[in-house]
């Protein structure tokens, strides 16, 4: 079975301050990006396919993809404001992106099979790739509507430089995901786990499985998540800084019984360069991963 890996590399780094995507974290100067490839690779990916803006796109091609395309298929697109739907006008007032929703669509034309969506500047670890990759490949006979995604336990994402945003999972018996709720403004406070709750402050258990943004899907989304984009479109024309998550394509599917989504356990530690201060613990960690051979 062909699978791809779909890389969501087009943020801007606001929080970080810089192109995060191309910043050097390993001991030979390595990318993030570089161990999230090497790892699919190992996992059994055959394509990788990117999604940049225009003005990288010289950095990613000299820095990035030359050096993979000897290894691997590759393949990007651009996710560009003004790549909407026909008949819908573009809002005048809009420069904010369109969102991760919006950025897994860019990829419809170039995408026919199983693919897994991850963001550039995470440094998922290798159990992510090889439980997704063994899970798709288990289900292929019948794989339609059978989604998944790499769960986190909550207490091993969180930041020690600041707040961070998750996607907290209640799953079933099943281990099937039920329900995914956005919480913002997760830290530790006084030993807990607490989020913002409408202004009041919401304990959270740090056992929680949570969306790394991590997810495998089978490219009958593409339909989806353009009808429901229109949709968004219309509903938020007024608001210029809305944006459309995967998880409310993800959402959307389960509501309407068009897939279930298998939530499967990444063993390793999350870790990412949300904030500038991040990125001395990432250099340090993947130090001590090189170090310990794995």
């Amino acid at each position: 079975m062909d699978l791809t890996l779909l890389v969501l590399a087009a943020g801007m780094g606001s929080r970080y301050g810089g192109l995060k995507q191309l910043d050097q974290v390993g001991p030979g100067g390595e990318t993030i990006i570089d161990y999230s490839v090497y790892d699919a690779i190992e996992a059994g990916f055959s394509k990788i396919v990117f999604i940049i803006r225009k003005d990288i796109e010289k950095e990613m091609k000299e820095l990035l993809f030359d050096k993979y395309s000897k290894k691997v298929k590759i393949d990007y697109v651009f996710q560009e404001l003004d790549n909407i739907p026909e008949g819908i006008e573009l809002p005048q007032e809009r420069v904010k992106p369109w969102g991760t929703g919006h950025a897994v669509l860019m990829a419809k034309d170039v995408i026919t099979e199983p693919f897994v969506v991850i963001n550039a500047d995470d440094f998922y670890g290798k159990s992510a790739f090889q439980v997704v990759a063994d899970y798709m490949k288990s289900q292929q006979e019948n794989l339609k509507g059978k989604n998944c995604m790499a769960g986190y336990r909550l207490k091993n994402t969180l930041s020690e430089f600041g707040t961070v945003s998750r996607g907290v999972c209640k799953v079933n018996d099943q281990q099937e995901l039920v329900e995914i709720n956005e919480r913002t403004k997760i830290g530790w406070k006084d030993g807990k786990i607490v989020a913002d709750d409408n202004g009041k402050e919401l304990e959270l258990d740090g056992n929680s499985f949570v969306s790394m943004n991590f997810w495998g899907f089978t490219p009958d989304v593409f339909s989806e998540l353009e009808s429901e984009f229109k949709k968004f479109i219309v509903e938020n024309y007024e608001n210029i800084k809305s944006e459309y998550y995967i998880p409310s394509i993800v959402s959307h599917q389960m509501e309407h019984n068009l897939a279930t989504v298998k939530v499967l356990e990444a063993t390793d530690k999350w870790f990412g360069v949300t904030y500038k201060e991040d990125k001395p613990m990432v250099v340090q960690k993947i130090k001590e991963l090189t170090q310990e051979g794995k």
